[in-house]
């Protein structure tokens, strides 16, 4: 067992028995999350785009199931399985601005001017956000999910803040198109 302070920031996954290059960059790693979440994609599309989105190169089909593996290993930052899934408490579209600053301040630059950066490093700057509008975002949520009853302050700040505090569902192309139509 290789010790995790030992393990470097891959830049290429094994699949075949050979080394694909992929592209790293924190952006790609969110693209690719945005596919597999995508309500106007169907499961295979949604793996084409990742595979697309991550290597560099076309792999041959196949390699697929074990290049979606790999691929899904990176994206959870080398954990071998997933967690335990739970409410969704976190909506990378959605929460981005309230997301890269916390990162930012860990990373000791605005993220979203760097030229790059590693996913594994903008995880790690994930897991290191501290008490901030984010974290109560996410706090409120997590209790609200879970039923749990809300403090005087707690119902005031999701009073002031519901707007960014619930998770909104996307629409697919067709319902915004039916929108359009009655606006």
């Amino acid at each position: 067992m290789t010790a995790p302070w030992n393990v470097s920031l891959p830049t290429a996954l094994k699949v075949g028995g050979e080394e694909w290059s992929i592209r790293t960059d924190y952006r790609v790693a969110l693209d690719c999350c945005l596919a597999l979440t995508d309500p106007e994609l169907d499961n295979y599309n949604r793996v084409l785009e990742v595979l697309e989105c991550l290597y560099i190169d076309e792999l041959p089909p196949e390699h697929w199931q074990e290049a979606i593996n790999q691929a899904f290993w990176y994206l959870r930052g080398g954990e071998e399985e997933p967690k335990r899934k739970g409410p969704q408490l976190v909506s990378w579209t959605q929460d981005f601005q309230y997301i890269a600053a916390p990162i930012s301040k860990i990373v000791g630059q605005d993220i979203r001017g760097m030229d790059t950066l590693h996913w594994w490093t903008f995880l790690a700057a994930y897991m290191g956000i501290g008490d901030c509008l984010f974290a109560q975002i996410v706090r409120i949520r997590d209790m609200k999910a879970r039923g749990k009853k809300l403090d005087k302050a707690d119902r005031d700040f999701y009073r002031r803040n519901k707007e960014i505090i619930d998770i909104k569902k996307p629409l697919t192309d067709a319902e915004e198109e039916l929108l359009k139509e009655w606006v």
